[in-house]
């Protein structure tokens, strides 16, 4: 119920943002007060978000990413219009997906909350089976010996989803984000969903991948390959961070790092990560621990759907090693949920965790807050390195580094440049 009150307040608020600048919320209510325990429950999910991403980063002959294929709800969401006049929604905001979507009514096995109605659209048009757009959708091909005076069946795609599945038809019709109005916009129409239906986005899915469906692709010269994005803590729900598109207000203190470039997986963000350290110490990573191999899929991957930073077993192990080293707690380390290095805060001294400072090509050294580093229990005195290895189900190649430790960071992507850059900046 709460979570339903706030998402008809977040609708109901006025847009105050600029035409390309929009507001950023949370998209799940945190299941408790404390920030540990709430990063924990949402970070259940992260297994098959992980499995999303890393199966598919080494899929021979993909050339786009497939339609939120096992993937969890991503974290954050943004106000959208659909239609003419615009019907307003909350979108998942998904960096490594491609295409965009919406539950649309009627749908009775839908989640229970606003859907698009295409029926009051006048822009809106349903897509056939022979538009260039349905083979990238995976879209069922035309019916063979089609009577060529019939009229073409629709596109229609199926996808699975985390531990559901849903049923689609591909459509166009004028998509708004903040002032800009961006018609013909191709998305697919949930019509059916089959399983439950609590890790699907409520009510849809906004594609920041790099692919052709996506919404850089889709928009070309408007926002020109461009944008960024500041995500808002766990620990102040009620406040905004914001979605940028375009080059335009770009911070200018932002240091960049080359994007590299799978073609198996077109639609991924990744970069070189030439090393970790905490506080002024390297760690100690085998060599080629981060190495990038698009064979293999292995690399590291800028993601805003995963809530916790996952890394390699090698390298994640060297990381523990050498954090546990630093911070030295005389009653040792326990653990928590996805997390195995948490100590008694109590007999650390005071600034006693060290900081961890990612590093990537073009001298880009992305030192992260302490907020992003530990999570702490406002119940007990314990905290907890806020960073993981990678569960064994899946790719064991590819390091994530996952929203919560990109909160307070200015991220900009800029695809013509094939860059992307990070800036400190207080998104709540």
């Amino acid at each position: 119920m709460a979570a339903t009150t706030t998402l008809l307040l977040l609708l109901a608020a006025t847009v105050v943002a600029s035409a390309a600048d929009l507001s950023v919320y949370h998209n799940v209510h945190p299941p408790s007060p404390s920030p540990l325990e709430s990063i924990i429950a949402l970070a259940r999910a992260d297994d098959a978000r992980l499995l999303f991403l890393s199966s598919k980063a080494a899929a021979p002959g993909v050339s786009s990413a497939p339609v939120a294929s096992g993937q969890t709800p991503p974290s954050y969401v943004v106000r959208a219009g659909l239609g003419t006049p615009a019907q307003q929604l909350l979108l998942a905001l998904d960096t490594s997906a491609d295409a965009t979507w919406a539950h649309c009514a009627p749908c009775n096995t839908c989640p229970a909350s606003s859907r698009f109605i295409p029926a009051s659209s006048s822009s809106y048009a349903s897509l056939p089976c022979a538009s260039a757009w349905c083979p990238l959708f995976q879209g069922q091909p035309c019916p063979a010996g089609q009577d060529a005076s019939a009229p073409l069946p629709t596109c229609a795609f199926s996808k699975p989803f985390a531990d559901a599945s849903f049923q689609a038809s591909l459509a166009s019709d004028t998509l708004r984000l903040g002032k800009d109005a961006i018609p013909n916009y191709t998305f697919g129409c949930v019509g059916s969903v089959t399983g439950p239906t609590s890790n699907l986005p409520k009510q849809g899915l906004l594609g920041l991948g790099r692919g052709p469906m996506s919404l850089l692709s889709q928009t070309g010269t408007r926002y020109g390959g461009v944008f960024s994005y500041c995500l808002p803590s766990y620990k102040s729900y009620y406040f905004s961070g914001s979605l940028r598109l375009g080059a335009a207000g770009q911070p200018r203190g932002v240091r960049y790092t080359p994007l590299l470039s799978n073609p198996h997986r077109a639609s991924l963000y990744y970069v070189n990560v030439t090393g970790l350290s905490v506080g002024r110490t390297w760690v100690k990573a085998p060599a080629g621990s981060f190495a990038f191999d698009p064979a293999t899929g292995a690399g590291t991957v800028i993601d805003s759907g995963t809530v916790i930073t996952r890394w390699t077993a090698p390298v994640y192990a060297a990381l523990r090693e050498e954090f546990r080293r630093q911070v030295a707690a005389p009653s040792g380390y326990t653990s928590l949920g996805a997390f195995d290095t948490c100590f008694n805060t109590d007999e650390v001294a005071a600034g006693g965790a060290p900081a961890v400072t990612v590093h990537m090509d073009g001298g880009v050294d992305l030192t992260l807050p302490m907020e992003n580093t530990l999570i702490h229990s406002s119940a007990t005195p314990l905290a907890c390195l806020a960073m993981a290895e990678a569960p064994q189900n899946v790719n064991s190649v590819v390091n994530v580094l996952a929203n919560l430790q990109q909160q307070n960071v200015r991220v900009v992507v800029d695809v013509p440049h094939s860059r992307v850059g990070f800036a400190r900046e207080a998104c709540n």
